[in-house]
């Protein structure tokens, strides 16, 4: 994991430039950003740090901070996010109590922030070593379900949909898909037949999610050559040990 962070705010900005200098000094990389969806937008690698710096003009531009929280959360970004109480205030409605990140309240010591900074940093860098899980999947209590599932032992992504899956291995590598049977708009199966066609997908394992038990059911599912099939209903323990034994042997 490279040790570089992202300073989101007003870059020529007394403050911001004083973050900027105090993180260089404790050893990290600087990635600025502009608070426009355009300049975040082209950075192609993202790093895994990330800090805003808020002002009443930043806690303004309600589009940029909606495009932010999207990006942190697709991309698993560790958002810091530092301001007065007020600027927290008026930022309430976008970023909300279950959007990951830190909230840091002005003024702030730069050297407090390296402290945080690297202890993310020391955390990412070992969940980096773990097997990365993509799960795909279109009701929400699922996706939270298997992600406090296996989050301890795995790095688990979280996607809503068969073409956000698509959109997300277009430049994500994981290592197992847990793949919902059946979605509305685009079928598990034809999800799977569009990841076999791409050369850089085809050969990811997948596993596939389903509720039915039913042998029509069950042999619908064997016929597309999954790695297994994962029944909704089974305990926490038997997801848990069956994913446990598919690494232990690939």
């Amino acid at each position: 994991m490279d040790k570089t962070v992202l300073i989101i705010g007003e870059t020529g900005g007394f403050m911001v430039n004083a973050i900027i200098n105090g993180l260089k000094k404790e050893g990290y990389e600087i990635l600025p950003c502009e608070t426009k969806i355009n300049a975040l937008n082209k950075i192609e690698n993202l790093p895994k740090l990330a800090v805003l710096y808020l002002d009443s003009d930043i806690t303004a531009q309600t589009d940029f901070l909606v495009f932010l929280r999207d990006t942190v959360v697709e991309k698993e970004i560790n958002l810091f996010v530092i301001g007065s109480i007020d600027d927290f205030e008026d930022i309430k409605g976008i970023f909300t109590a279950d959007i990951p990140f830190e909230k840091l309240i002005r003024p702030l010591n730069v050297k407090d922030l390296a402290v945080k900074l690297d202890k993310a940093y020391e955390t990412g860098s070992k969940a980096e070593e773990r097997k990365k899980i993509l799960v795909v999947d279109d009701d929400p209590t699922m996706l939270r379900m298997i992600k406090g599932l296996l989050s301890d032992k795995y790095h688990v992504f979280v996607v809503n949909s068969g073409m956000n899956a698509i959109t997300f291995l277009a430049t994500n590598k994981v290592d197992l898909i847990l793949l919902d049977y059946e979605m509305p708009v685009i079928s598990g199966a034809k999800v799977l037949e569009m990841i076999r066609s791409e050369v850089s997908t085809e050969s990811i394992p997948v596993m596939f999610l389903t509720s039915k038990n039913d042998k029509e059911s069950v042999m619908k599912v064997l016929a597309l050559k999954p790695e297994k099939y994962l029944l909704k209903t089974m305990p926490p323990q038997d997801w848990i040990r069956d994913i446990d034994e598919f690494f232990e042997h690939h």
